[in-house]
Formats: structure tokens, C-alpha cells, sequence
């Protein structure tokens, strides 16, 4: 694999792009486990959570105060929740089985 290198003046916006990515991708993974999910929900909030962590990151940097963090702390704590979820519904779901 090569690595990717990206420019010092990006790398906030594509830190948060990635953890806003992530965030969706195992919320879809518990809703699919959970039966719930919806192809327009995930790609809404999946483009809606990029753009805002996105203007959170430019108005914090045109600021000068680190405002993005406030969306690593929200995609983080949901990202560990959704985690948690999705690995106690698979533990349950493999004991239940045996």
C-alpha cells in the first residue's frame, strides 16, 4: 500500500471528514444489526455530519480557535457507543446460539 500524504493546511479537514465517515459507517453497522436501517437516513447523515464537521474545522480555523474538536468529541463518543453496541449484540447473539 502507498502511503498518502496529505498537505499540513488539510489535515484537520480530513481527520474529521474520516472520523464523520466512520461515525456513519458503524451507526449503519448497528442499524443493519438492529433492523433498522435506512439507505436515506445513512447517506443524509453521512453528508450532512462531513459538511458540518467540514464548516466547523474552516470557521475554527478563519477564528483561530480549535472548534473542530468539538465535532472529534461528539464523532468519538458516538463512534465508542456505537462500538459498544454492535459488540454487545453480536456477544448476545453468539451466546444465545450455543
Amino acid at each position: 500500500m502507498m502511503p498518502i500524504k496529505i498537505p499540513m493546511a488539510y489535515s484537520s479537514y480530513v481527520s474529521i471528514a474520516l472520523l464523520a465517515a466512520l461515525d456513519s459507517v458503524f451507526g449503519g453497522i448497528r442499524a443493519i444489526l438492529g433492523e433498522t436501517f435506512d439507505n436515506t437516513i445513512f447517506l443524509t447523515g453521512l453528508l450532512t455530519n462531513t459538511l458540518l464537521a467540514g464548516l466547523l474545522a474552516y470557521i475554527g480555523d478563519r477564528l483561530g480557535v480549535p472548534i473542530y474538536l468539538a465535532a472529534v468529541f461528539a464523532f468519538g463518543a458516538r463512534l465508542f457507543q456505537n462500538i459498544a453496541i454492535i459488540r454487545r449484540f453480536l456477544i448476545s447473539k453468539y451466546f444465545n446460539k450455543n
